[in-house]
């Protein structure tokens, strides 16, 4: 199954869900990714409404930019990048874009291969932003725009998530193939390994970030676990959440030396890297959480499909809600 059909189909299942569920209200301009930006802010994408967000950690206050390309209500993503623009992906458009922290200046890039779907995006260690596509990954210079892209092994694997591991690897995960993947910067070679839980036929891993021992850490949606994988061993193990219809999202290492995810079922989880003992915190309104950072202020910020930014304290798991449209 194309990942943008497959994402959009799991997206509104989990949607409807939590409406029916907790009696949430689904709105339009709803926010799937979030970063911290080399300005200070939260930046964060609303593909319904053609827009990008900042807000202020400080002040709360938030700013908005429209995008003139093309979003998807599925999955798009937004990272700083080592140019100090805020970097992210346009799957409907094609498109790799940067907007200005300084200006709001938004400058797009055609990528060459057709319907390539470009979903999350991450900062190289070579100096290059690398992105995940429905069939492989690319990447673009930043200096000036040039782009290649590599394919992946498994037909259909449906690449998602992207980070630069310890190792100076890109590693990934794949939605559909139920693997995990690493691509060389050096070389372009590209490495897969199998998720070995049987129990779905999709775990669809998501989202993947290092952690603070040294293993990539990641998400199943589907197969609602935690799972990291080791890059001097590449052994994975997979951890449960307690909640079982959790839907776990996003990723992130956060200040206290833990884990920090999502759930899209209204709440905010976390797993300490050395017990692997699991916490999990409700959101006041339940909803469906998507991406997950960790802030400048010390907090964890997240994005709501309700047209919210939430943030979570890790030392006293306080959650304060913000809306974009009031």
């Amino acid at each position: 199954m194309n990942k943008t059909i497959s994402t959009v189909l799991i997206s509104f299942v989990l949607i409807l869900i939590v409406v029916i569920v907790c009696g949430c209200q689904y709105q339009q301009n709803d926010l799937i990714a979030i970063t911290a930006g080399s300005d200070g802010n939260l930046w964060f994408t609303e593909p319904n409404i053609q827009k990008i967000g900042k807000i202020s950690p400080g002040t709360a206050v938030i700013t908005e930019y429209h995008i003139p390309g093309q979003f998807t209500p599925a999955y798009n993503d937004i990272t700083a990048g080592p140019d100090g623009n805020l970097w992210f992906t346009e799957p409907r458009g094609n498109k790799i874009g940067k907007i200005s922290p300084v200006t709001g200046k938004v400058t797009e890039y055609p990528i060459p291969t057709a319907n390539a779907v470009p979903a999350a995006i991450t900062t190289g260690p070579d100096g290059n932003l690398w992105f995940t596509e429905s069939q492989g990954i690319g990447k673009i210079s930043p200096t000036n725009g040039m782009i290649n892209d590599y394919r992946i092994p498994t037909t259909n694997g449906n690449p998602s998530g992207i980070t630069t591991g310890p190792d100076s690897n890109l590693w990934f995960t794949e939605e559909n193939g139920n693997k995990i993947g690493k691509i060389s910067p050096i070389t372009d070679v590209i490495t897969e390994y199998s998720i070995t839980t049987a129990s779905y036929v999709y775990l669809d891993p998501i989202d993947i970030i290092t952690g603070p021992d040294g293993n990539l850490w990641f998400t199943e949606l589907n197969g609602n676990k935690i799972g990291k994988i080791s890059p001097a061993t590449d052994i994975i193990t997979e951890y449960n959440v307690p909640n079982i219809q959790g839907g776990i999202s996003g990723i992130t290492p956060g200040p206290d030396g833990n884990l920090w995810f999502t759930e899209s079922f209204g709440k905010i989880g976390n797993i300490s890297p050395t017990t692997n003992k699991i916490a999990e915190y409700n959101v006041p309104i339940g909803t469906v959480l998507y991406g997950i950072i960790a802030g400048p202020d010390g907090n964890l910020w997240f994005s709501e499909v309700n047209g919210k930014i939430g943030k979570i304290s890790p030392t006293t798991g306080d959650i304060t809600e913000y809306s974009i449209h009031n």
